[in-house]
């Protein structure tokens, strides 16, 4: 193209678009500015708006495709840099940043889009202390929704068998982080949900990065837990760290370890208050005998007062037949009480370590933690066997693993 040459708008636009194409500055900008005239085409996906800084204004275009990948949603006024682009648009000659990415300016991408989620669930009453459930007292089946292979599980079947073994865990193995992590999480929930065979489910994972807890933050998650028709105990992470799915969650625990606690009471206060009722109700049994045993002393003093010598020893007769009567109906009913707490009681104690070593097992421990698995303990690995009347001390020189265990496919 010369200078002499009479060209079309199309071509000085197609030229002027070869030039900055080809520009290899161009080709990828940093743009730092402020969100204005800002258009969400939700039907096309697109974003138009521009950048502005107090001196100049472009133009800015982000495609559905790029637009989808934000997790954070562009606001009028919000600070941000801009990556991408410069070209010119054939059809109006105007030149503008074609961005390809976009990041908060001062305030991580992450932090942002949380915040806004947090804003959005809270005005849908997703957090209204008026929905969340109560934690049943006495659950006979605890749902798990986390990784199969991670220490969550095992750190929370351990507390459940310690402070509660009448408890029966069930475990649906989900991801906890990565692109399957929110469909299996979500459809954990609803599995429990729709099969009604859990009384309370503990969502969790163990500790990591924002980015690592991310699908704890959810939308979809967050609904699915607030619908959930089953109790839901939130542990993820640290006890510092906080995600939307603790917002919902009809309780929040600090730690996976922490919401076995909450999900289940302690055996051993289960049977100092068995052992606290017996007392009472032998103690009221007792003083219920002394008082009818005053009223009819009360009685029988009155009506010897009152009645001839001739009719004591009928009266007499009747109000000792009274008193036996309520002697043996008050026994009777103490001795049904104190069977049934009996039965209690040996039902608890059953379940005890103590006992179970006294019938000839033995409890073995690496590092102060139970072993289950021939998979826990490495050769060479000192071990302690406890016994019912003291420990042995032992180096492991060998092992061998007679049978693989397979888990329930739910």
């Amino acid at each position: 193209m010369n200078g002499n040459s009479i060209i079309t708008v199309s071509q000085l636009n197609f030229y002027t678009k070869s030039l900055l194409d080809g520009d290899p500055v161009l080709s990828q900008v940093f743009v730092r500015g402020e969100i204005s005239n800002l258009t969400n085409h939700y039907r096309s996906g697109h974003i138009y708006f521009s950048l502005k800084d107090e001196k100049a204004v472009v133009r800015c275009v982000m495609f559905a495709g790029d637009a989808a990948k934000l997790r954070f949603e562009p606001q009028e006024g919000m600070s941000v840099i801009a990556i991408g682009r410069v070209s010119i648009y054939d059809a109006t000659g105007q030149y503008q940043l074609y961005v390809r990415q976009m990041q908060p300016d001062g305030i991580g991408e992450l932090t942002v889009a949380f915040n806004q989620l947090k804003e959005k669930l809270e005005k849908q009453g997703l957090f209204s202390p008026e929905h969340k459930k109560e934690i049943p007292v006495y659950p006979q089946k605890i749902g798990v929704v986390t990784s199969q292979t991670g220490a969550v599980r095992r750190d929370i079947e351990t507390v459940l068998n310690r402070r509660y073994p009448l408890a029966e865990m069930v475990l649906y193995p989900a991801a906890v982080q990565g692109e399957q992590a929110v469909p299996e999480l979500v459809a954990g929930i609803e599995y429990f949900n729709r099969t009604n065979s859990v009384d309370v489910i503990i969502i969790g994972r163990g500790g990591g990065s924002m980015e690592d807890l991310w699908a704890f933050n959810s939308e979809l998650l967050a609904h699915t837990v607030y619908n959930s028709k089953i109790p839901v105990i939130s542990a993820v992470g640290h006890a510092t760290d906080v995600t939307i799915c603790d917002f919902v969650a009809d309780k929040t625990a600090p730690t996976p370890s922490a919401a076995a606690e909450i999900a289940v009471p302690d055996k051993i206060k289960l049977l100092n208050m068995v052992s606290s009722y017996n007392d009472r109700i032998i103690s009221a049994a007792k003083y219920a005998v002394y008082l009818q045993q005053q009223r009819v002393d009360s009685v029988y003093s009155r009506l010897s007062l009152l009645s001839g010598s001739y009719q004591l020893p009928k009266i007499r007769a009747n109000l000792d037949n009274i008193n036996i009567r309520l002697v043996v109906a008050f026994k009777e009913n103490l001795q049904s009480k104190a069977e049934q707490l009996k039965e209690c009681s040996a039902k608890l104690n059953a379940l005890s370590p103590l006992n179970i070593l006294a019938r000839g097992y033995s409890l073995t421990l690496v590092n102060d933690e139970i072993v289950s698995n021939v998979d826990d303990v490495n050769i060479n690995d000192s071990i302690t066997v406890k016994l019912k009347n003291g420990e042995l001390y032992c180096n492991v020189n060998d092992k061998r693993n007679d049978y693989n265990a397979k888990e329930e496919n739910l």
